[in-house]
């Protein structure tokens, strides 16, 4: 019986490293196997890079000219559209170049309200500068031909004064609504 349990014990020592090197070779085998199929498309290099492309948009024509009269007053309605009656004031004119035109609004009571921007014509952008009594609350360099919305809040009931200035002829509009 020595001899078979030496057998048996000697067959066991070996197997271990059989199956550790059985292991080995399966798993290197395995981590180099993939899956590949022919879908007619080239194969990727790498990922695509993404491209941001932030579109020019051609001004129309038309805008580049100011208007006056009943154009002038058709053109103040399309670029602000009344707020189901929430307009609490508006205005729109002619500016000549580099001639700052001051306005004020009437009273308004305290709340949240939008200031509803626009210019046309030959200036490239129109300064709007709103102020409640001394301080600046909304200043915006517009590009004329485009239309700009800014909300402001008014704690207490006040006036805002509101200038607008180019350095070309333009046409203006503006439009305090409340929200």
């Amino acid at each position: 019986m020595g001899w078979a349990r030496a057998l048996t014990v000697l067959t066991t020592r070996s197997a271990i490293p059989a199956v550790v090197l059985c292991g080995v070779l399966a798993s290197g085998t395995m981590s180099s196997c993939e899956y590949t199929y022919e879908d007619g498309r080239a194969p990727v290099s790498s990922p695509p890079s993404a491209v941001v492309v932030e579109p020019a948009l051609p001004r129309d024509p038309p805008l580049s000219q100011t208007v006056t009269g009943d154009a002038l007053k058709a053109w103040a309605q399309d670029v602000l559209p009344d707020l189901n009656g929430l307009s609490f004031h508006s205005s729109f004119g002619l500016l000549s170049a580099g001639k700052p035109r001051d306005e004020e609004t009437t009273q308004l009571p305290g709340g949240t309200y939008a200031v509803t921007m626009a210019c046309r014509g030959g200036a490239t952008s129109a300064e709007f500068t709103v102020r409640e009594g001394g301080e600046v609350r909304v200043e915006v360099m517009l590009r004329c031909g485009s239309t700009r919305v800014k909300v402001l809040q008014l704690k207490t009931d006040a006036v805002l004064g509101i200038t607008i200035t180019a350095n070309a002829p333009a046409n203006f509009a503006y439009r305090v609504s409340r929200i």
